[in-house]
């Protein structure tokens, strides 16, 4: 658990804004594969959010972020089942990456406790990845679990700035050895 001061560039955890839940559903359903265009660096996915790669794995900002620093991690190869597509080795592979990261995020933002989730599914956003939500200290128990991680329930408004800063400190952690305890 993070006991640090939020950094002045941050978003506010408690401001929230509508999700274009519609235009989210339409693209994720309808669109390219979002990990595999940022990968293939498509136009509009942001590889400079990118905080971790390896020749297996690649962690990033969510683009529509339900909590400050929230990470999403995937494998490069694009499968889509997290237990029948991986073989064990990749699996526990892809594991210790997502703790890695997990614990950097937790080094570098506030948090009370951190959610770790595997969604999507073939109908959209099929491309495996685990969500790295870390819960912001003081978020009401109501609008934790289940509520907290949900683009239905918000956006938090931030600026380009605000998410290269913050892949620029999860970065850093990283390199400085967070997220190998």
């Amino acid at each position: 658990m993070s006991t640090r001061a939020p950094q002045p560039d941050e978003p506010d955890p408690g401001r929230k804004e509508a999700s274009d839940v519609a235009g989210y559903v339409r693209r994720t359903r309808g669109g390219p594969c979002f990990i595999c265009a940022l990968l293939a660096g498509a136009p509009g996915y942001d590889f400079e959010q990118v905080v971790f790669e390896d020749e297996h794995h690649v962690a990033f900002l969510d683009r529509h972020p339900t909590m400050p620093g929230k990470v999403l991690v995937a494998p490069r190869a694009h499968v889509e089942h997290v237990v029948r597509d991986l073989d064990e080795d990749a699996y526990l592979r892809l594991m210790r990456t997502v703790r890695r990261v997990a614990l950097a995020v937790e080094a570098v933002v506030p948090s009370e406790r951190t959610y770790l989730l595997s969604l999507g599914s073939r109908q959209g956003n099929a491309h495996l990845h685990w969500h790295i939500a870390p819960l912001p200290p003081g978020v009401p128990y109501e609008r934790q679990r289940y509520h907290a991680p949900m683009t239905e329930n918000g956006v938090i408004p931030w600026s380009a700035q605000q998410a290269l800063g913050l892949a620029g400190r999860l970065r850093a952690a990283l390199a400085e050895g967070g997220g190998n305890g």
